[in-house]
């Protein structure tokens, strides 16, 4: 009951929750116009209407305008030049009833922000702020709640810098605090530090239990299907037509998964596999962010396959797939897992006559079934040689104690008795080690592969 209560106030309303009214938002991005930081997949036009959807997603919040304005170099106090800041400046002063600026860029440190709501008179949001929102409004368990809490810890801090250098500018009061010879720089910084480390460790329970729960799905010997990409690309979509689980509903906006959800589905010889739901990515989903959600992730490192799902009809579709190997390659994964990965190009209902021009690249669509028997081959033959298991049509002595053994070590798929001399075929699935094992116990067995 403590540890629920100590939980409960990690829980508790955050203070960073833009709050629950509407926001009339202009979105602005900065287009870098050439140098290092300019992306070569990309343009100004698709970046801006990816921040778009981010808006959109949120309940309640829209955009009032896009407007794109050139820079030089992002990263400095105002962001753009003397003369573009003044034209922005006034052409947010006349939008009616806007509320918000969206600054497209990944993160602004607390000394611009400062600087730009004083400017313009209202809140500005960065990427890291408006996904982290979304996060909040879309987090469903305990353990996304306390993800996204441990990924405001970083905003809280520069916020607190901010708070204490506008104290000193206004030199009110003593630095230090009820003579307890500790400033208020240091005990708030010590109270986020002690709140951190709470929210780690309750990951870190949840995160045992889930390692438990991982062992005995082991025992079952289900193997595990990572589906990944980015996000709305048609993961959860996929997931229902493999499964045909009627109770997944598929959200068409960003970010609707948050919680690694896993569904069971069979493959062509009817063995059955775990597909795993997960988080979907973004380009420029700011580090940290991603670092909190390291715990969801975590789970992928235990699959036994990865399928890359691709929204092929996107115009940045090329970027989208380098964001998700990106990732994939920061979460250290196994090799194994990187190279035997399945590509999917999901919504070709959607183009004229899509070929795949990459090598091994399926071309579906999730929504209408259209190549799902061919995935589900690829997914067969993949997960077989990952767990070593094999198809195989055994001839038993129905007297002797083979079927027994069999339903308990392997998993069954078909028996076809021989009443006329009291024997039967019977189909497996079955792994290497209890392959093995069946030899040595049952030398005179006939064997076939299926």
């Amino acid at each position: 009951e403590e540890d629920e209560a100590a939980l409960e106030e990690l829980l508790g309303p955050s203070p960073l929750a833009p709050g629950p009214g509407a926001q009339r938002v202009a979105i602005v991005h900065p287009a870098v116009k050439w140098g290092p930081q300019k992306s070569p997949l990309t343009t100004a036009e698709l970046q801006i209407a990816e921040a778009a959807a981010l808006v959109d997603t949120l309940q309640n919040w829209t955009v009032l305008d896009k407007i794109i304005i050139p820079t030089k170099n992002p990263n400095k106090k105002f962001v753009f030049g003397k003369g573009n800041f003044q034209l922005l400046t006034e052409k947010i002063k006349k939008l009616p009833r806007v509320t918000a600026v969206f600054l497209n860029v990944e993160r602004i440190s607390s000394l611009t922000k400062k600087e730009l709501e004083g400017a313009w008179g209202m809140q500005v949001f960065d990427r890291y702020t408006v996904v982290l929102h979304i996060f909040r409004c879309n987090a469903r368990t305990k353990e996304a709640k306390l993800q996204v809490a441990l990924a405001e810890i970083p905003l809280l801090r520069s916020n607190l810098k901010n708070e204490v250098s506008q104290r000193d500018q206004q030199r009110g009061g003593s630095r230090y605090i009820m003579g307890s010879g500790e400033t208020f720089l240091e005990t708030q910084n010590r109270v986020l530090k002690e709140r951190e480390l709470k929210i780690r460790n309750a990951l870190e329970k949840l995160r045992r239990k889930r390692a438990l729960l991982r062992t005995r799905r082991r025992k079952c010997e289900f193997p595990m299907v990572s589906v990944m990409g980015y996000t709305n690309c048609g993961k959860t979509t996929l997931i229902k037509a493999l499964t045909g689980e009627a109770g997944l509903q598929p959200r068409d906006q960003l970010f609707a998964t948050l919680d690694i959800t896993a569904h069971a589905g069979y493959l062509p010889s009817h063995m059955a596999v775990i597909y795993v739901d997960t988080i979907g990515f973004l380009t420029g989903l700011p580090h940290n962010l991603v670092e909190s959600f390291s715990a969801t992730l975590e789970e992928v490192a235990y699959s036994d396959l990865i399928v890359h799902v691709r929204d092929i009809t996107h115009p940045e579709t090329t970027l989208q797939k380098a964001t998700v190997l990106s990732v994939l390659r920061n979460l250290n994964l196994p090799s194994h897992l990187l190279d035997s990965m399945v590509e999917v190009h999901n919504k070709v209902d959607l183009m004229e006559r899509y070929k795949p021009t990459e090598e091994n690249a399926f071309a579906i669509s999730a929504l209408h079934g259209h190549g799902l028997e061919e995935l589900k081959q690829e997914i067969e033959r993949k997960i077989l040689t990952a767990t070593g298991k094999k198809i195989l049509t055994v001839n038993i002595n129905l007297e002797g104690p083979q079927l027994s053994w069999l339903y308990k070590e392997a998993t069954v798929q078909e028996v076809e008795v021989m009443p006329e001399d009291g024997t039967a075929r019977v189909k497996v699935i079955i792994g290497s080690s209890a392959f093995g094992r069946y030899k040595n116990l049952f030398p005179n067995s006939k064997v076939f592969m299926s």
